[in-house]
């Protein structure tokens, strides 16, 4: 499922289509177009525009154009960005990797060849135009430790609910936070503000990296942890046996031995 890392890839991608002009809308999905946007309006919208740039916070994909709106992608639990046939990432854990043309939902065509398609097998991401990025908070891969703390403080959802709370930290999702917590030796369904002064360090130490070595793995889905994340499952560190409930209304798995 496409998480921040994931979202990063695209990111990257992304940057070898700036300079193109879209010659073409394709949008044949309502249901994928968001806040009101309508294919006419995002036809209008786009043909003829440069990609300028391309910018993530958190797990939300802009594209800039000269002029005219960000254009703004979201994966949900299954899409995938595909750039002149060449996919981000090829090998979702989670969803299907075959290459479907009815589950492209959204297509820019470019002036002299190539297109930017989002392939969506579950419709669950989706396209909008400006949105509206106050909405979220600090993005995850760059946050500081005040802003964390600021995140945190005075909440008492469990403290993996708090962290995958897009409006208080963007771009944590499901997988990236077992991993993360698993790291940091926290327990997921402790009060998000209960942390000491010193663990609220070393969650932010391992939040930084754990983002970091999980990008440069390829995914979300690449932490030591994600092949224990079953029944049966036992702990890569210490082989206790896992925990596992629903926190944030995700599907959570922990050790109960070092994650306190």
């Amino acid at each position: 499922m496409p998480e921040l890392a994931e979202v990063e890839a695209y990111r990257r991608l992304t940057e070898g289509v700036v300079g193109r002009r879209v010659g073409q809308v394709v949008a044949p999905d309502a249901w994928y177009l968001k806040r009101g946007l309508t294919a006419a309006a995002v036809r209008r919208a786009l043909r003829g525009r440069t990609l300028t740039g391309t910018r993530r916070l958190g797990k939300l994909l802009l594209v800039d154009t000269d002029g005219g709106p960000v254009l703004g992608l979201r994966f949900g639990m299954s899409g995938k960005l595909v750039i002149d046939g060449k996919a981000g990432i090829d090998d979702y854990v989670f969803a299907s990797n075959r290459a479907v043309p009815a589950w492209d939902r959204f297509t820019l065509r470019f002036e002299g060849g190539g297109d930017l398609r989002m392939r969506d097998s579950r419709r669950l991401g989706g396209v909008e135009l400006d949105p509206d990025e106050a909405r979220l908070g600090p993005d995850a891969l760059a946050v500081g430790l005040a802003a964390l703390r600021v995140a945190l403080a005075g909440s008492q959802a469990p403290l993996k609910a708090r962290l995958m709370d897009q409006s208080r930290l963007a771009g944590v999702g499901n997988l990236a936070a077992d991993e993360l917590l698993w790291r940091a030796a926290l327990d997921p369904v402790r009060p998000a503000s209960s942390l000491s002064p010193a663990e609220l360090r070393r969650l932010h130490r391992h939040l930084g990296s754990t983002l970091a070595d999980l990008l440069t793995r390829g995914g979300s889905h690449t932490g030591e942890l994600m092949a224990e994340r079953r029944p049966g499952g036992v702990c890569p560190r210490d082989g206790e046996p896992l925990r596992r409930a629903t926190v944030g209304g995700r599907t959570t798995w922990w050790c109960p031995r070092h994650q306190t």
